[in-house]
């Protein structure tokens, strides 16, 4: 069968889809608050903090990496209703997530103009960055554990607590940006300090919803303080074996990043304010198809671990005609929607035609990457395949997007847009990819082990 008939398929990928869509909206529009605020001060600071992002997201690209395991197999073993080994994965997973945050935190801390002075050599913008990473540092491990938590609950079909925490977090750091970035209600005028302790404090409560959530209102695990002290070396043992793709993958996109604001960060101000604000545009649009790659990765694997292999084959179709059909939809929101989206700013004419180029590489790129994306995350990866994915992205990174970039800035002495056509080059050549994977359905892997008997 090509297409899913059961109505209960579209209701359970709806239900859970859009409690996480929001959440990504929400937990976006913290950094686009700050982006749109910041981008009142001029070039510098709204540079500072795209660089600052940049970083925060190198740390947030590794995480997702341990999350990712997580959701894998939290989500199996979900499908066969085995709590037990569940809290055996998060507590692990908890500890991991203190080995990857606490190394960045040390160097946003300590070493922050080392660490800039590598993507840039403005003077003004490495100052900057450096005074917002390091108030930034400490909420690092807080991040962290909220995240980690938020990806367990949410491999248990538990997921308006992420949509209830973003949205709290939102609220206090749209408020706290107002007072403190401008100097409102008598607050003195911080700018981007004002921004990074309005995130900070954000963070913060957001790990108190979470963690209030997590001891007092969940149904589906009911986890107490002992669970979090739980350690099975076999839990261990798979997820190290099945998460190190997933980390190596994510640590090859963190490299991606960097180097990519590394060669964007050497072409000049105008540029890299322009990358900033065409990438939350490219950000903000993207948080609904990942949103929906994790929903379906959700599915796909509460869907393996029953054992239910023809059942996902046919629920794999009928998902990659609704990435495409999203992505065709979101391509044309860039086409008539972005002369608004741009409004929001404060541009030197330079800076706007430049921003005018990259938008039309969007419109194109995005298209591609609806597809792409959620065909190799949410199904794929989910799915058990994870060194698939790993060796993909490690071949168009390191052999496609980052050499061609670098020639096309340091040899050709390519216009702005070129170069940032080649950055988004594999979002379109790992389409061709992902149709021959997905539908030679070689992924689908049962990664579980037998349920615990008392």
């Amino acid at each position: 069968m090509f297409w899913v008939r059961d109505k209960s398929f579209y209701k359970n990928l709806i239900v859970l889809a859009i409690p996480i869509i929001l959440q990504n909206v929400i937990t976006f529009g913290v950094s686009l608050a700050d982006n749109i605020m910041i981008g009142q001060l001029g070039e510098v600071p709204i540079a500072a903090l795209h660089i600052g992002s940049k970083i925060q997201g190198v740390l947030q690209i590794i995480l997702f990496g341990v999350e990712s395991a997580l959701i894998i197999l939290s989500s199996q073993y979900w499908g066969k209703r085995d709590t037990d080994h569940i809290k055996d994965v998060i507590s692990i997973a908890l500890r991991l997530t203190f080995v990857v945050t606490a190394p960045m935190a040390f160097i946003a801390f300590f070493l922050p103009e080392w660490f800039v002075g590598l993507i840039t050599d403005n003077p003004d913008i490495i100052r900057c960055c450096a005074e917002y990473l390091r108030i930034l540092a400490v909420s690092y491990l807080v991040f962290g554990i909220s995240m980690t938590l938020l990806c367990a609950m949410r491999s248990v079909e538990m997921v308006r607590i992420g949509l209830i925490n973003s949205a709290v977090a939102l609220f206090v750091n749209v408020v706290l940006n107002y007072v403190l970035i401008f100097g409102n209600l008598g607050f003195p005028r911080m700018e981007v300090r004002g921004a990074a302790i309005a995130t900070f404090i954000a963070r913060f409560i957001e790990l108190a919803v979470v963690a209030i959530f997590v001891r007092h209102f969940d149904p589906n695990l009911k986890m107490r303080l002992p669970d979090f002290k739980r350690w099975n070396p076999d839990i261990f043992h798979d997820l190290i074996k099945y998460g190190t793709p997933l980390m190596a993958g994510q640590l090859t996109w963190a490299v991606n990043q960097f180097c990519q604001t590394a060669i964007i960060g050497r072409m000049g101000k105008s540029v890299l304010a322009s990358i900033s604000i065409v990438g939350t545009l490219y950000q903000f649009l993207h948080v609904g198809v990942f949103g929906l790659a994790a929903a379906t990765g959700i599915m796909t694997g509460k869907t393996i671990g029953a054992g239910e292999f023809e059942k996902m084959k046919t629920q794999a179709k009928t998902m990659q005609v609704i990435f495409c059909f999203i992505g065709l939809c979101l391509s044309a929101t860039v086409f008539f929607g972005n002369a608004i989206f741009l409004k929001c700013y404060k541009l030197e004419p330079e800076t706007r035609a430049i921003i005018d180029s990259m938008m039309r590489v969007l419109i194109v790129v995005i298209a591609f990457g609806c597809y792409q994306g959620p065909c190799l995350m949410g199904l794929v990866k989910s799915g058990g395949d994870t060194a698939f994915v790993f060796k993909n992205d490690t071949f168009f990174v390191f052999c496609v997007v980052l050499p061609s970039a670098f020639i096309a800035m340091h040899y050709l002495h390519a216009a702005p847009w070129v170069v940032y056509a080649c950055l988004l080059s594999d979002q379109v050549l790992k389409c061709f990819v992902a149709f021959v994977k997905i539908n030679s359905f070689n992924w689908m892997k049962n990664l579980t082990r037998p349920k615990q008997t008392a």
